[in-house]
């Protein structure tokens, strides 16, 4: 009997954000709330499930510069600040609300939440969730796959590819030292592609990657059996296309789940709302507002007073929202078998920090509807794109067509006249990047391999996709357009002695201490001939 396949991804990826020069520094907090509100939650749903004998698969991608920052020993302890002040507001708010029951009630649930949080981070984990992710790909449960090195949009490099190969390669090597094995897939950044991405792909071994669903469907020749099978590019990996019928259902702001009224409300959060004073021990010295994770309102309608989250209405919701995505799940994938004679995949990619930090219920909502396919429907179950290729012919070629996730399905939100002006000076640094490394080839010199390390580490980090979308969007411009000044300054700087013959041995140390990420990385790769051609 036929079967249809469901492949959920999560695509787990935060900016690289590490600022040793101040004691605080507000945006690490993205980090921290990721860490307490979709990672370790995360991993107590893949715990729960193995512990409990539940047969499932999940694709999961975690990016270079995310496992920089989880690995990193000081953003570690800063994180415990940051967890222990979350207990103390907690235990405070237990005694200010005293007289309001309902709110009382969860300022304890979050002051139990926290200190368990820290229980499993500390005691259980040893502070290593990158290693904690690996366990369960190491027993089967979990595929994880790998991005760009700093998630950078691969298409607008097109014009360097040897920048574009460098993203690739690097993120292959930061791979294996994390996970001790090559990686078999990829989230390309955004989904954006461009014709002949595959063939950087393949020098890493990379055997597959997935598209939006216009990208393969606007493919030549089109697709025989739509998104609902992998296809092969001329060169070489795979294409999965993202399901946009299942994603719209979780995702969509107006049609999807996280938007249902019994669910907690992200944006009241105590620390916009109490008094300055009684929050200032929490916040940053500046006295700036930040989120605090204590929120105690749910969703309503707009122009309806706000009324205090019940976590049973919630945790009833997540509960009906995941048999309900059970169900259409099931209706899709029987409606694909009725009409073709192939084994169906469905591809489900949503952003990890959906589950737990955008939408709290998220992770109990995730864990529901594993157990569901797993018990309750017999129409299809649950694969990784990696397995599914070992068990299924894929014999159709296609040339995808470019295409994105971001609005509009092409390059807009990442090139506008927000952000535009970056690309002139990223692609001169790449140009500079790949002249100083073949220079440094034909005339090795020992004292120039940490000053090109260093400069291809701030190029990278200048390339991040996330700076032009948060230029973009607005919601941090001058922090996104302060990083890629900085990293494009430092990267110049240090091109300069390069070039001059002489290094800055302070300075050099400096820039090594901010940006440390990728400290074996291979700065030859932009020097070497990309796909046959001559350097």
């Amino acid at each position: 009997m036929r079967k249809g396949f469901l492949a959920l991804v999560l695509h787990a990826h935060l900016p690289f954000v590490r600022h040793p020069e101040y004691p605080e520094f507000l945006e690490e907090d993205w980090l921290f709330e990721a860490i307490s509100e979709t990672y370790v939650p995360l991993w107590q749903v893949l715990e729960g499930l193995a512990r409990d004998g539940v047969p499932f698969r999940l694709t999961m991608s975690m990016t270079p510069p995310l496992c920089a920052m989880l690995d990193d020993e000081l953003l570690r302890e800063r994180y415990l600040r940051y967890l222990n002040r979350a207990i103390d507001l907690s235990e405070r708010e237990i005694e200010r609300t005293h007289n309001q029951p309902d709110v009382n009630h969860l300022a304890r649930l979050y002051h139990s939440r926290f200190r368990e949080i820290k229980e499993i981070y500390v005691d259980r984990l040893r502070c290593d969730l990158v290693q904690a992710f690996r366990r369960f790909q190491d027993r089967g449960f979990l595929e994880i796959i790998t991005c760009a090195a700093t998630h950078g949009f691969l298409p607008l490099m097109e014009q360097t590819p040897e920048a574009v190969r460098a993203q690739i390669l690097i993120a292959r090597d930061e791979y294996v030292r994390s996970f001790g094995r090559l990686p078999r897939g990829i989230w390309i950044p955004e989904c954006a592609y461009f014709r002949g991405l595959e063939k950087f792909l393949a020098e890493a071994e990379i055997r597959w990657f997935i598209l939006d669903a216009h990208g393969l469907m606007f493919g030549n020749p089109r697709p025989r059996y739509a998104i609902f099978a992998p296809c092969f590019t001329p060169g070489g990996p795979a294409v999965f296309a993202r399901d946009r019928e299942s994603s719209r259902q979780v995702w969509s702001a107006r049609e999807g789940y996280p938007g249902d009224p019994a669910y907690r409300d992200f944006y009241r959060d105590i620390g916009f709302e109490l008094d300055l004073e009684y929050l200032r021990p929490y916040l940053p010295p500046d006295g700036h507002r930040k989120f605090t994770g204590i929120k105690y309102h749910r969703i309503t309608g707009r122009g309806v007073p706000k009324e205090v989250y019940v976590p049973g209405w919630a945790e009833g919701a997540a509960d009906w929202h995941a048999g309900d995505f059970m169900n259409s799940r099931a209706q899709q994938i029987q409606k694909i078998l009725d009409a073709t004679h192939i084994e169906p995949i469905v591809v489900s990619p949503f952003d990890a920090e959906l589950f737990g930090h955008w939408w709290y219920e998220g992770p109990r909502f995730l864990n529901l509807f594993i157990r569901k396919t797993v018990y309750d429907q017999k129409v299809y179950q649950l694969t990784t794109p990696s397995a599914y290729l070992e068990w299924h012919d894929t014999l159709q070629v296609v040339n995808p067509s470019p295409s994105s996730w971001g609005h509009k399905g092409f390059w807009e939100v990442w090139l506008s006249e927000d952000n535009a002006w970056v690309y002139p000076h990223l692609h001169a640094a790449a140009r500079r990047m790949t002249e100083c490394a073949r220079l440094a080839v034909q005339k090795p010199a020992k004292w120039r391999d940490r000053v090109l390390q260093q400069m291809a580490r701030e190029l990278l980090l200048a390339q991040a996709s996330d700076w032009a979308f948060l230029m973009k969007t607005g919601t941090a411009r001058e922090f996104a357009t302060k990083e890629t000044r900085d990293h494009l300054l430092r990267f110049t700087r240090l091109y300069d002695h390069l070039k001059g013959g002489t290094v800055d041995e302070a300075f050099l140390k400096n820039c090594e201490w901010r940006d440390n990420l990728f400290p074996d990385l291979n700065w030859r790769y932009y020097a070497e001939p990309v796909n046959g051609q001559k350097p």
